[in-house]
């Protein structure tokens, strides 16, 4: 892609971003983006470590949150390494992960059988042992050239500021957790009544008002039940 295109591609991007509803629907656009814009990107997420937890706040295409549960198992691979670092670099470019990887065999060997042939990042932030980062993954090795750090930049600068909105990533996860159960008890209803996805979000919402009960409880008690052996 043209460096003009993507310029133009970019202040779409802006646009688009700030017409998201909530800091979670900003960062599942980043993540899908990357993949749309960047050249070679076959799957791109946006991975928090908070108390040593690896959170994976956004992802697009699979390995995404296979790779960073590994790195928070392991405690090792790319994103580490630049919290680590005390020379202020933030962006990280794994030219081919087929090669041998010393600094950190055990999420190398594993990251090649997720099929992941290169990888490049960006540090989005560092509190303590806390960080965030911007990852972008591709299946061939070689997918991403030092020209590629520019668009890096660009994405991850749409992130961080996305995140800096959120108070804490345990807000962020709360709301991921509440969007999977209300979800899961959507597909609940529509299968067991033959509702359309609106109708059963609605019955969801009126049995919130009715009893004063939060949505997500709802969600999570009708989730119960349905799996509660007979």
């Amino acid at each position: 892609m043209e460096w003009r295109e993507y310029a133009e591609q970019m202040a779409l991007l802006a646009r688009d971003l700030l017409a998201q509803d909530s800091v979670q629907s900003t960062l599942d656009e980043i993540a899908a983006s990357a993949v749309r814009l960047v050249d070679g990107c076959d799957a791109a997420g946006i991975l928090a470590v908070r108390k040593g937890r690896a959170v994976t706040l956004a992802a697009c295409g699979d390995r995404v949150q296979e790779s960073d549960r590994l790195q928070g198992e392991l405690r090792e691979g790319p994103c580490f390494d630049l919290a680590r670092r005390k020379d202020g670099e933030r962006i990280y470019r794994i030219a081919d992960l087929t090669e041998p990887q010393p600094a950190w065999e055990r999420f190398a060997a594993q990251a090649r059988k997720l099929g992941i042939g290169s990888m490049t990042g960006v540090l989005l932030y560092t509190d303590n042992e806390d960080f965030g980062a911007l990852n972008l993954y591709a299946r061939r090795p070689g997918a991403f050239g030092k020209d590629i750090e520019n668009a890096g930049w660009l994405l991850a600068s749409h992130a961080a500021v996305a995140l800096a909105s959120a108070r804490t990533i345990d807000q962020l996860e709360h709301a991921m957790e509440t969007r999977h159960a209300i979800g899961e008890a959507m597909g609940i209803l529509m299968e067991r009544h033959q509702l359309s996805e609106g109708e059963a979000f609605n019955v969801l919402r009126r049995i919130s008002q009715h009893h004063n009960v939060k949505l997500r409880d709802v969600a999570q008690r009708l989730r119960a039940e349905h799996t509660d052996p007979v």
